[in-house]
């Protein structure tokens, strides 16, 4: 059987202040980079088969793919459809605002001007049904939000669990397909 690796790009200045990042571009802080690099001696160490790794091209995690790539030497592409959801309005606002916690939970809400999470949900179960017709093994990664959508590809989850589902800077996910 088929493996597939997910993880969340290292450490921002906005994960230290509990804001929303989103599409919002934010570069990694200096632990940010060292949870990348600590995962790419990680991921050496443990002598995972990992054929190509599949990036955001947003700067948090195309730092922190580049990092484990330059340690694993495991080949690196930038994929688009790996980018952060769009939040509208809520870019940059607290992470436990209220409001966005409502918001969140209504997956056909564009946030004012951002992407709804059944648009999200489309391109990145496209993308893992078209990574699933190869013989390869990837590692994807992204963000917490892309983390929500990839578990919800593998495990039936209720709107309560989808909307409170998230992973730490750098963990690693491993799924069979």
């Amino acid at each position: 059987m088929k493996k597939l690796y997910f993880t969340r790009h290292g450490q921002t200045i906005w994960n230290v202040e509990n804001k929303i990042c989103g599409a919002t571009d934010i570069a990694l802080t200096d632990l940010g980079h060292a949870q990348g690099i600590a995962l790419g001696e990680r991921i050496a160490k443990a002598g995972l088969q990992i054929d190509e790794i599949r990036y955001s091209p947003l700067m948090r995690a195309a730092d922190t793919a580049k990092h484990i790539a330059d340690i694993t030497g495991i080949p690196c592409v930038e994929e688009i459809r790996l980018k952060e959801q769009n939040f509208g309005k809520y870019e940059s606002a607290a992470r436990n605002d209220a409001q966005f916690q409502i918001a969140k939970k209504e997956f056909i809400n564009h946030y004012e001007g951002g992407e709804s999470m059944l648009q999200l949900a489309q391109r990145i179960y496209n993308l893992l049904d078209e990574l699933k017709q190869d013989d390869k093994v990837y590692l994807l990664v992204a963000h917490n939000g892309i983390a929500r959508v990839v578990q919800s590809y593998f495990q039936d989850m209720k709107n309560e669990e989808y909307a409170a589902f998230g992973i730490d800077n750098c963990q690693l996910l491993e799924f069979e397909i």
